[in-house]
This record gives C-alpha cells, sequence and structure tokens, in this order.
C-alpha cells in the first residue's frame, strides 16, 4: 500500500554513504524532499539524481533538506556519490532489505529494488507530496519543484 498526500509519514534511520545513520525524526522542523531510486549507477536513476544535484538550490533554498534513498550498500553509494558529486546523502536501505521502501510502498519485491517514489515531508511529518514511478519510467521534476513552492507559499 502507498502513502498519500495527508498520511503522516513513516520514520527512517537509515546509513548514508559515509555509514553515519540519517533519521526522518533528525530532520524534523523542516521540509525533508525522500527521493527513492531503484539503482546506484543506472542511467535513469543517475541522470535523475545528477538533475536534482544541478538544481539542489531549488530547495534548499526553500529550507528543504533532500534525502535520496535506494537498497544499494553504504559501499556503492559512497563511490556513486563521489562519481557524481552529489550534494545530499544517499542513504542504503539495504537490511533489512527494502524495509523503509516497504514501509513507503515503493519496494518492488520481485526485483528486490525501490521504485521511484518521491515524498515531500513538511516539518511536522506529514506527506505533502507523493509520487510513484515504475522502473524506467523517469520522473519529470516540475511536480517536486510545485510542491515546494507550495509549501513555501503556505509557510
Amino acid at each position: 500500500m502507498s502513502l498519500s498526500v495527508g498520511d503522516t509519514a513513516p520514520e527512517f534511520s537509515l546509513p548514508d554513504q559515509d555509514k553515519q545513520v540519517v533519521s526522518l525524526a533528525e530532520l524534523r522542523g523542516a521540509p525533508v524532499l525522500v527521493v527513492f531510486y531503484p539503482f546506484a549507477f543506472s542511467g535513469t536513476c543517475t541522470g535523475e539524481l545528477c538533475q536534482l544535484r544541478d538544481e539542489l538550490a531549488t530547495y534548499t533554498d526553500a529550507g528543504v533538506r533532500v534525502v535520496a534513498i535506494s537498497t544499494d550498500p553504504t559501499f556503492a553509494l559512497k563511490a556513486f556519490r563521489e562519481k557524481e558529486g552529489f550534494g545530499f546523502p544517499l542513504l542504503s536501505d539495504f537490511w533489512p532489505h527494502g524495509a523503509t521502501a516497504q514501509a513507503y510502498g515503493v519496494f518492488n519485491d520481485k526485483a528486490g529494488m525501490a521504485l521511484r517514489g518521491t515524498f515531500l515531508v513538511d516539518a511536522e511529518g506529514t506527506i505533502t507530496f507523493a509520487e510513484i514511478n515504475g522502473p524506467g519510467d523517469a520522473r519529470a521534476q516540475s511536480g517536486w519543484k510545485d510542491a515546494v513552492a507550495e509549501l513555501s507559499a503556505a509557510a
């Protein structure tokens, strides 16, 4: 079951590319853009995260924290972040495998990976934007930006 606008975002505590634990609870007080993606180094995922990297100021200038989550191990995420120069944490949902993706309703059991799920969580932990795209279905990030603009205007 996937999550919808108005739902409370499930908590998570996941290691980042440097094995430092990042939790949604620690980020509370600021909006968080949670971006699930299937695999580090894959073509579509790299393109999406590079666009996010290049347009990061759109989010950070609005006070939004950005985290990207995949089922890759931390070692792969470290190499991916270093190669592409991402300025946001890459979180590993490797073990228990896909547990956070499952909680958000974006885990593909057959492939053992996260779908392309995007959630904007407000400062209180409520989902204000939710989008799920299947494997190979690249996301248009304009919807994310519109959601951030709406959230900023309401603040």
